[in-house]
């Protein structure tokens, strides 16, 4: 199977094969301001899966694990679509929502639910973590 995410204007592709090794939400107040949204739904692929069309910029900051992460964004429209980063480097995280794809698996797993807005509904079975699913 091939899935393609991209940016809001169509510009920057991230074509994935296969399945991700994992779906998740991401509660943490970095991600609520690097999305604008109140929580980040992203999905893992290994390297080897994912190819890249398109221009893009880096924006690279520590997270709070202590390793660095590279948001990957289009340089034109400025959605951020994929990331990388140190502490996992065969693996690439694509943005669920940049999918547009309704039918693409749910979060199996909830992080950082310290910072949750208590009125955010889950999957029934996802694992609950109250910081980071480590």
């Amino acid at each position: 199977m091939e899935r393609t995410a991209q940016c809001h204007c169509g510009q920057l592709r991230v074509i994935a094969t296969g399945e991700p090794e994992r779906v998740y939400a991401c509660h943490c107040k970095a991600c609520q301001r690097r999305t604008g949204a109140v929580i980040h739904n992203g999905s893992s692929w290994p390297k080897s899966q994912v190819r890249v069309e398109g221009e893009h910029k880096i924006y690279g900051r520590m997270a709070d694990s202590g390793f660095e992460i590279r948001f990957h964004f289009c340089p034109n429209c400025g959605s951020s679509v994929f990331w990388e980063g140190d502490r996992n480097p065969t693996t690439c995280g694509i943005a669920v929502g940049a999918f547009a794809d309704p039918d693409f698996p749910a979060p199996t797993s909830s992080g950082w639910e310290e910072s949750m807005h208590r009125w955010l509904g889950l999957p029934p079975g996802a694992a609950h973590f109250p910081q980071s699913r480590s």
